[in-house]
C-alpha cells in the first residue's frame, strides 16, 4: 500500500503465489483416484453388508470433492497479460508470468491487458497561448505499469485515460502560441518534439494514480480554426513577402556598393556627388523592382 495524491490509500501491485499447472493437475488426479479407491474399499461387498467402512467412504467422498473444487485453481496467462486475484474483497496478488498456473481456487480473477495500447484523441477545438483558436489532437500510447492500482484505484482506467487525455492535450495547446511571434519563442507548429515531450509529463502526472505508464505521445493534427484559418493565411504570406523584401534590399545594397567601388578603383570614370546618387538610385530601381526595367537613353552630356 502507499498514499495516493487524493489523500486515500492507493494499492500496490504484488506477486501471486501459484504453483506449476501440471503438477497440480496430476496431484488433482491421483487425490480423485485415492477417493475412489477409499471408497471402494470402505464399502460394503455383496457378500456381507456388515464389513464396510463408514469412514473409508466419507474420506473418499471429501478427497474427490476436494480433486473435483481444485479444478477451479487453474489458470491460463497469455503472454502480455496479467491475471489479478482477489479472495473475499482483498486483493490476494498478481500474475504476470505466462503459461498454465494453480492458483487458490476461492479466489476472483480479472484479466488486465499488458499489450500496448493507442488511443487517439478527438479533434479539440482550443484557443492557443495567444488566443487563437486553433484544432488540434493527439495520438497517445500508453499501458498498464500497475495492474492493481489500475482495477482497485480508479473507476475504469480505459475511460479515465481517454478523459485525462483529451484534458492534457487542452491545457498544452493552451501554454503555447500557434507560431513563434519572439525570438526563440516555442510554438506549437515550429517545436513539435518540445510540445510532445511535455504533454508527455503532463499526462504522465495525471495518470500515475491510474497504474498507466505513457510511452509516446505525438500531434496528430494541428491547425487554425475555419473561422480566422484565412485571415491566418494572408498574415503568413504576408512575413512571407516582407522577408523576401528584407533579403532582395540587402543584396541589392551589397551589389551597388561593390559596383562604386569598382568604378573608383579602375578610375576610368569620375562620378559628382549627384551623379553618384543618381546611379545608386537607378541601379536599387532596378534591382529591386519586380518588374523589368524599362531602359532610358540619355542623349545629353
Amino acid at each position: 500500500m502507499r498514499g495516493a495524491k487524493g489523500g486515500g490509500v492507493a494499492t500496490v501491485e504484488r506477486p501471486l503465489r501459484s504453483v506449476s499447472g501440471y503438477l497440480a493437475l496430476a496431484a488433482c488426479v491421483i487425490v480423485v483416484l485415492v477417493g475412489f479407491g477409499l471408497i471402494g474399499a470402505g464399502s460394503p461387498s455383496n457378500s456381507n453388508t456388515n464389513d464396510g467402512t463408514p469412514a473409508l467412504v466419507t474420506l473418499g467422498v471429501i478427497l474427490i470433492a476436494a480433486g473435483f473444487v481444485s479444478l477451479r485453481g487453474f489458470v491460463v496467462v497469455a503472454p502480455n497479460e496479467a491475471k489479478v486475484a482477489t479472495l473475499f474483497g482483498r486483493y490476494r496478488g498478481t500474475t504476470r508470468v505466462s503459461g498454465f498456473h494453480w492458483i487458490n481456487p476461492f479466489t476472483s480473477r480479472a484479466k488486465v491487458s499488458l499489450r500496448v495500447r493507442n488511443f487517439d484523441s478527438n479533434t479539440l477545438k482550443v484557443n492557443d497561448a495567444a488566443g487563437n483558436p486553433v484544432e488540434i489532437a493527439a495520438v497517445i500510447n500508453w499501458q498498464v505499469a500497475d495492474t492493481a492500482t489500475a482495477l482497485f484505484d480508479v473507476e475504469d482506467f480505459e475511460a479515465f485515460v481517454s478523459i485525462q487525455a483529451e484534458t492534457a492535450v487542452r491545457h498544452v495547446a493552451s501554454e503555447f502560441p500557434y507560431e513563434a511571434y519572439e525570438e526563440g519563442q516555442l510554438s506549437l507548429r515550429g517545436n513539435a518534439d518540445d510540445v510532445a515531450d511535455t504533454l508527455t509529463r503532463e499526462l504522465q502526472q495525471r495518470l500515475d494514480i491510474a497504474g498507466v505508464h505513457i510511452l509516446d505521445t505525438r500531434l496528430r493534427r494541428l491547425a487554425y480554426a475555419p473561422e480566422i484559418a484565412g485571415e491566418m493565411l494572408r498574415r503568413q504570406q504576408a512575413a512571407a513577402v516582407v522577408a523576401a523584401r528584407q533579403l532582395i534590399v540587402q543584396g541589392a545594397l551589397s551589389m551597388v556598393q561593390g559596383a562604386l567601388l569598382n568604378l573608383e578603383e579602375a578610375g576610368t570614370i569620375r562620378l559628382t556627388a549627384d551623379q553618384r546618387a543618381n546611379l545608386v538610385s537607378n541601379l536599387l530601381v532596378v534591382l529591386v523592382s519586380d518588374r523589368g526595367a524599362q531602359p532610358v537613353v540619355n542623349s545629353g552630356a
